[in-house]
């Protein structure tokens, strides 16, 4: 090798330079450290004895840093005799029954609100919601245990009517299809659940009479009459009445754009406005005075319906609720023949037309008067 200082020759294995006495700094070769194969396991040294160690998983600590968890056996006198146990802890584990942690009802409500909930409507979001809120008796329970009679009675107990047992039986559905899936459960427990019968009343629609008296009440000066004859033609439900602004009207193509409520279909329809409502909606917006962006009615939701009976006492009407003006419509429409049930879906804003048998009420005289109107070919003798 050469020396650094005097840059003569030297020994390979010289401690000093012999020429000019430069002390020669020999490096070191690093020291090897035997490292087992992962899965092997390890073993050290506490005290006087050595500790077996096999690392059966990790975990995330306080830092942020992975640590192994690991089974141990303690007391070997050397090494080598712990290294040699290693293979006894692996069997062990290997034998141990494997205990699965059994998720809750709550797990899968999780699951339900992070997945399908985005493709719901915000309506339908919200009653499941609801739904859910009304299980908190079960929510925490491992979903094994829940049985038939535990599904009835969070319903029965929360509910009474249909429709929120409906939308508790749907919530319920879909938990135990996810969790069936994962081999939990029996995807058709929900089956069991009896819903209370379905006593939907029917709305009364308004006689033409009575659309005569609203009209008379209006045009001698009570306002609070055109809310029934806004309702009923444009087939409004009375939130969307609520909650109309002047921005919303489009009084040249006839026609009122984000009103709607409950589905999309109702928010992307605009609804249409009759040739004889346009000045009954000019009156109201100019008598109101409400701003562009304010409610054209006036009035908030809990004294809507105070304005509301009374026009129809001042019409002299019976005492029919708000949502019977849209069943007004929807009847009209369904017994004039000469209107296609795709134009009653679109102005009642459907999604289809089967909701013609829910919303209309044709009577036994209208039916006379349509069979009537139908051409007959017959032999003359």
């Amino acid at each position: 090798m050469m020396c650094k200082k005097c840059k003569k020759t030297i020994p390979d294995d010289a401690v000093l330079c012999c020429y000019c006495g430069k002390k020669v700094f020999i490096k070191k070769k690093p020291r090897k450290f035997h490292q087992r194969p992962n899965g092997t396991g390890y073993a050290t040294r506490r005290g006087k004895s050595w500790t077996a160690f096999y690392t059966i998983g990790w975990k995330i600590g306080e830092n942020g840093k992975p640590l192994p968890i690991t089974k141990s056996k303690s007391g070997f006198k050397t090494k080598t005799e712990a290294l040699n146990y290693i293979p006894v802890l692996k069997k062990q584990l290997e034998d141990m029954p494997v205990i699965k942690h059994v998720p809750t009802v709550r797990h899968y409500w999780k699951m339900l609100e992070k997945g399908e909930f985005a493709k719901l409507s915000k309506d339908r979001a919200m009653a499941y919601q609801i739904a859910w809120r009304k299980m908190h008796d079960i929510a925490n329970r491992p979903i094994n245990t829940i049985m038939i009679n535990d599904l009835r009675s969070v319903v029965y107990d929360n509910t009474s009517t249909y429709y929120p047992a409906r939308d508790m039986k749907t919530v319920l559905n879909k938990i135990f299809f996810m969790a069936a899936a994962e081999g939990w459960v029996n995807k058709d427990l929900p089956a069991f659940i009896i819903l209370p019968p379905l006593n939907e009343k029917e709305r009364t629609p308004f006689t033409k009479e009575e659309q005569k008296m609203l009209w008379v009440a209006y045009e001698n000066g009570c306002l609070d009459a055109a809310f029934a004859l806004i309702m009923i033609h444009t087939g409004m439900m009375p939130g969307e009445l609520q909650q109309i602004t002047a921005s919303m009207i489009d009084f040249e193509n006839h026609i009122i754009s984000g009103a709607g409520l409950k589905n999309d279909i109702r928010r992307e329809t605009p609804i249409v406005i009759p040739d004889c409502l346009v000045p009954v909606l000019m009156d109201v917006c100019e008598r109101i005075g409400a701003k562009p962006h304010e409610p054209i009615i006036g009035v908030k939701k809990h004294a809507f319906y105070d304005h509301y009976y009374h026009g129809l006492e001042v019409a002299g009407t019976r005492k029919l609720e708000p949502y019977s003006c849209r069943h007004t419509m929807a009847t009209a429409l369904a017994i004039d023949e000469n209107i296609a049930p795709q134009t009653v879906m679109k102005v009642m804003r459907w999604k289809s037309t089967k909701m013609l048998d829910r919303y209309a009420h044709p009577t036994l005289l209208d039916a006379h008067d349509a069979v009537n109107q139908v051409k007959y070919f017959h032999s003359v003798r």
